[in-house]
């Protein structure tokens, strides 16, 4: 029978292919009493299933790692690794089963239950989000105390037969799920849960595979080698499509493909508009080893090096040492082209285990995305933040290293941090360690407040990049990853342009270089846009950067310039929609 299902797209392009279930532990587990002489029995069984699943994370760390995987899985095994091991999952279950004398998997749910339970308590949807981090962990450890497998099966035969791609269809996957992937023939993926910030839908970026999510009730409508079609750009599944509607999508998904070979020719050509606007098409990484992505692309720099990623999944900070070999490989690696590199931007939906112990006593912050982050966190722990300076600083002679400050929204953060450079540089030339004396700093304009007063930063900060992102929700007061507000988070609206367009305008007129490094950047419907508004340097993952440029060259930035002024007048969302059509 056909149907369809309709999600939220994460994932852009179309898929075709054998539905590939993937089953999880069921957690509705049974309550056993046990004898008293086999409580210790019992407790080995718990600690064995969390050594083997501590061994399995390990060993998909290393495979996560290995050269072709996108560097986002390392970082979610991780995540996992650490949940596994805090001991209200490690510790608490054997408590539980030496009191109450019960079976291990009991407690394990238990123990889950409690956890969870304080995560829907968490106003700030992201992090509500990562509640599913800590279902995945416990079942992976109660397939371990079941005997359950805990791999992917084999591809069907019906999809071997046809030479057909997977689609991989789930409640939720977990990263050890994703890693698995790289070594099959994966078409896209579909889940009942999810969002655009999900494992999944990052995953599905990465390898650049179709992926709709949020879909509710598709594990359990859609049967075992299934005809799927998933539409990543319109969010929507089909479900054993009639010959007609199946002829149409392979149409069309052989129309993109042959439109993504033909990108492939523009990795040399210059990044020039058609009237001769020079165009720098900048990467966004988290990790070093991201450069080599970047550099397949041929892109103009890293345009936003995410530091935050080094000290995140671990028990101790990095060291001056290790931050420094960090940057210095990506500087040297990019070959004296622009490494733009963000201090940490830590807080929110970003937190690291390591940090906790600096400041005491756990900070309970009523919300999070508003309270003691990124440089409002740097410059309260000035110690941390001179280390990394430090690290940026000696990374600098190695290549054109600039540093990024982000979150500011009072001239004060901008001249405490420059106070705290200059402190550091003392300390380097005291030691007699080489750096880039004129090392350029730089702002992110991501709150309303810093693009509605931009003169300030403009004198003190030697360059700008706005955090499309972020600037988008404090504006709207919209969390994009909130299902029941996300359709309200809308790049478009009128106050969101006028505050892009007049920090370039500013930019452009006190010569100060401005670049956007949010997903506008990387989003190329919306690149003449933001070439008729005067933005020159766009910063995005690399697997965007040939479809932006191919929009770049196709642009004439001076007849875009009139046409977006006319838009830029516009108050109402349906007018401003009908301009953006003639762009």
């Amino acid at each position: 029978m056909t149907f369809s299902l309709h999600g939220q797209a994460v994932s852009q392009g179309i898929a075709i292919g054998r539905a590939h279930l993937v089953s999880h532990t069921t957690l509705e587990v049974a309550h056993q009493t046990i004898r008293e002489r086999d409580v210790p029995m019992e407790v080995a069984r718990f600690d064995l299933a969390l050594s083997t699943v501590q061994a399995e994370l390990a060993s998909l760390h290393e495979e996560a790692s290995a050269a072709g995987a996108p560097a986002e899985l390392a970082v979610f095994v991780d995540i996992h690794a650490m949940i596994l091991a805090d001991p209200l999952l490690s510790e608490a279950p054997r408590q539980l089963i030496e009191e109450r004398r019960c079976n291990a998997e009991w407690a394990l749910v238990q123990q889950m239950e409690q956890l969870v339970g304080h995560f829907d308590e968490i106003d700030d949807a992201y992090l509500r989000e990562r509640r599913q981090d800590i279902v995945q962990v416990v079942e992976r450890v109660l397939k371990v105390l079941t005997g359950q497998p805990r791999k992917l099966g084999r591809r069907s035969k019906a999809a071997d037969k046809e030479d057909c791609d997977l689609i991989i269809v789930a409640h939720d996957l977990s990263p050890a799920d994703t890693i698995q992937f790289k070594n099959l023939k994966i078409g896209g993926f579909v889940t009942d849960l999810g969002g655009s910030t999900s494992h999944t839908a990052i995953v599905a970026r990465s390898l650049a595979i179709p992926a709709v999510v949020g879909l509710h009730h598709a594990r359990p409508l859609v049967r075992d080698n299934d005809l799927l079609i998933i539409d990543g750009s319109r969010g929507v599944l089909i479900v054993e499509p009639d010959p007609r509607v199946l002829e149409e999508y392979r149409l069309r998904k052989s129309e993109l493909e042959l439109e993504r070979s033909k990108l492939k020719r523009l990795k040399t050509a210059k990044a020039a508009t058609l009237d001769g606007e020079d165009v720098a098409l900048q990467a966004n990484i988290e990790l070093p080893q991201d450069v080599s992505q970047a550099k397949e692309v041929d892109a103009a720099g890293i345009g936003l090096f995410r530091t935050e990623y080094l000290f995140m999944n671990r028990d101790e900070l990095p060291t001056e040492d290790e931050q420094f070999e960090a940057y210095r490989s990506v500087a040297k690696g990019m070959a004296g082209k622009p490494v733009t590199i963000r201090t940490l931007d830590i807080g929110a939906d970003k937190q690291a285990r390591a940090l906790k112990n600096l400041g005491g006593a756990e900070r309970q912050e009523p919300n999070p995305a508003l309270g003691l982050r990124a440089i409002r966190y740097c410059l309260a722990e000035p110690q941390l933040f001179m280390t990394q300076l430090r690290a940026l600083l000696r990374a600098s002679q190695f290549g054109y290293v600039r540093i990024l400050v982000p979150m500011l929204t009072h001239v004060a953060e901008i001249e405490q941090t420059l106070g705290l450079l200059e402190m550091a540089k003392a300390q380097l030339r005291e030691e007699r360690v080489k750096f880039d004396e004129g090392v350029e700093v730089g702002g992110m304009i991501e709150i309303p407040a810093a693009a509605l007063v931009v003169g300030p930063f403009l004198k003190r900060l030697r360059f700008l990049s706005i955090g499309t992102n972020d600037l988008i929700q404090y504006t709207l007061a919209i969390d994009r990853t909130d299902e029941a507000v996300s359709h309200l988070f809308d790049p478009l609206h009128p106050a969101v342009l006028r505050l892009i367009a007049g920090t370039i305008q500013a930019g452009a007129r006190a010569e100060v270089p401005v670049a956007i490094c949010g997903e506008m950047a990387g989003d190329p419907k919306l690149t003449h846009l933001l070439l008729g508004m005067g933005l020159r340097q766009f910063s995005m993952h690399p697997t965007q950067i040939l479809e932006v440029k191919q929009q770049v060259v196709m642009a004439d930035a001076e007849q875009l310039g009139s046409k977006v002024a006319r838009l830029l007048r516009q108050d109402e969302p349906e007018r401003i929609r009908e301009l953006m059509e003639r762009l």
